[in-house]
């Protein structure tokens, strides 16, 4: 069975508690309120009877005193009491009827009556024929049956009086006995109040600890534990809903961090174990390109003897006998003399591409724009037999071995000049610009172009695209090249080019404040020629025919 929401504990428990709440402060209310009419009853009607009563009845005996003191005197001042009270019973009749509209008793209404007609009988049956009387004959003319006969109207009033005083005491006495019974209600339901309130903070305080506090702390341990790194500590808690759910949805997110543990560690051993055999494979690669390397220098070095034996004898064969045996025998020396001159430029081109990186130069500040000169130089007869013209921009100072740079130079000149146009005059321009914290150079002719489709295929070595015949070479320029750029730290590719000829791209990595060195920009001329310059160049095998 599902727990209850948190929400809707609360709401029963805050209802229950107002509603308890809501009936104390009712009856609180009702005492209160009995309480001030009670008070009312005391202090004001019951008080107000009192006192009226009290007056009413000195007045009535005054009135009494001053009529018998006239009536044997006969001198008016001494009436005055009497003139006074004239309006004593209607002082009576008029108390009696607040009593009855304030206190709806009965007795209390017939007793303040009673008293107010006998005190009017008094007045009406002797007081006022006795001063008539004796303001017109004089006091001789009073008897003392007469006195008699007002000394017993005056008590039946004096007694109807009494008893209605009696009466509003005991009423009065009524009132304080109720009012001290509804004050003491009012000082409980007060008490009741208080202690409904502490009963409802505390109720309150209990739920919120044992649907709140306590799953929450319980939740924050589990959690506090699997974030330690207790993955097998499962996060349960006992409460309202909203707090099992919160605890589920973290549960399920810790399974999710187990299982995603356990697929980080299979992983991170597949990659350790891949790590390891690619470790491996790569000592052996170096091993076996270390073998490579020291077979082509070994092999290309130990053949050149036998290479040059090869080609003198044959050179000398044809020198001494050519022209004296029949045409096919010159025609088969002349193979044997090409055969030899190619395979020593191979060798030569070979044993230059394997000491690349393999035999350390010294490392220094190199001025490209005099590298492209001494490879100019090195080109020279060449550059001056094709016309072409050699033209570069500002071309930086940057940290490498100097005959390498020069080699690329002359390779990558060279190969613009070998595969020129036949309608155009050879062009090459060399431009520099810095790119991301790199130097980015360009070799750019008007030669007869690379078809776009073998723009990766030219870098590999021994590639051609040509056959030998149409123009020679090794097909190991343009990879010399490569790893000329590559052992520098930088790139080499052929962008698109629009227009006609080729353009190669190149970088070599740059320090923070080089600058771009002055250079000559107008066309360079050559005047030599290395006897290897024509053989290492070799960059025909991408050219498009």
């Amino acid at each position: 069975m599902a727990s209850t929401t948190l929400r809707r504990r609360l709401t029963v428990l805050l209802v229950a508690a107002g509603a308890l709440l809501g009936v104390v402060l009712v009856l609180a209310g009702f005492v209160l309120a009995r309480a001030l009419a009670a008070q009312e009853a005391v202090t004001g009607v019951y008080f107000e009877a009192v006192t009226s009563a009290d007056a009413a009845y000195v007045g009535l005996v005054d009135a009494e005193t001053a009529v018998r003191g006239f009536a044997l005197t006969g001198d008016e001042v001494t009436l005055e009491p009497y003139l006074r009270s004239l309006d004593a019973d209607v002082s009576f009749a008029a108390l009696a009827d607040g009593l009855v509209t304030d206190v709806p008793d009965s007795d209390l209404s017939a007793k303040a009556e009673a008293a107010a007609r006998a005190a009017a009988r008094w007045h009406e049956e002797f007081a006022l024929p006795l001063v008539a009387q004796v303001r017109a004959e004089g006091t001789a003319s009073v008897s003392p049956e007469e006195v008699e006969a007002g000394r017993v109207l005056f008590d039946d009033a004096r007694t109807a009086v009494d008893e209605y005083v009696d009466e509003v005491r005991d009423g009065r006495a009524a009132a304080v006995r109720d009012l001290a019974r509804w004050t003491s209600a009012t000082g409980g339901l007060v008490l009741l109040l208080v202690l409904a309130a502490i009963g409802t903070g505390v109720a309150l305080w209990i739920a919120l600890r044992r649907w709140v506090l306590t799953p929450m702390t319980q939740l924050s341990l589990a959690t506090r534990a699997v974030t330690r790194g207790d993955l097998s500590h499962v996060v349960s808690v006992e409460g309202p809903g909203e707090v099992e759910e919160l605890a589920s949805d973290v549960e399920r997110m810790r399974l999710g961090l187990v299982t995603q543990l356990a697929e980080l560690r299979t992983s991170r051993e597949e990659i350790a174990q891949a790590h390891d055999r690619l470790t491996e494979q790569a000592e052996e690669l170096r091993r076996s390109n270390r073998d490579l390397e020291q077979f082509a220098y070994v092999a290309s070095h130990d053949l050149q003897e036998p290479l040059r034996k090869v080609a003198s004898f044959t050179q000398l064969l044809q020198k001494r006998y050519g022209g004296q045996l029949d045409e096919r025998a010159d025609q088969y020396i002349d193979f044997a003399v090409d055969g030899a001159k190619r395979m020593q430029r191979l060798i030569q081109d070979l044993l230059g591409f394997s000491r690349v990186g393999r035999v350390g130069g010294e490392v220094v500040d190199v001025d490209l724009a005099q590298a492209l000169a001494r490879a100019q130089d090195q080109l020279s007869e060449r550059i001056e037999e094709s016309g072409a013209v050699v033209t570069h921009d500002d071309l930086p100072v940057v940290r490498g071995e100097e005959p390498l740079l020069v080699q690329l130079f002359q390779n990558l000149v060279g190969n613009a000049v070998k595969f020129r146009h036949p309608d155009r005059v050879p062009q090459v321009h060399v431009s520099a610009r810095r790119v991301d914290g790199a130097w980015e150079l360009e070799a750019r002719d008007n030669g007869i172009g690379i078809d776009p489709q073998y723009v990766d295929r030219v870098f590999v070595i021994f590639q051609r695209l040509h056959a030998k015949d149409l123009y020679e070479g090794t097909g190991i320029g343009l990879a010399l090249c490569k790893k000329i750029v590559e052992f520098h730290g930088g790139r080499i590719w052929i962008p698109p080019t629009e227009g006609e000829g080729t353009a190669i791209r190149w970088t070599l990595p740059a320090d923070a404040d080089e600058t771009p060195a002055e250079a000559d920009t107008t066309p360079a001329e050559a005047d030599t020629t290395p006897a290897d310059a024509g053989e290492n160049p070799g960059h025909g095998d991408g050219r498009r025919s």
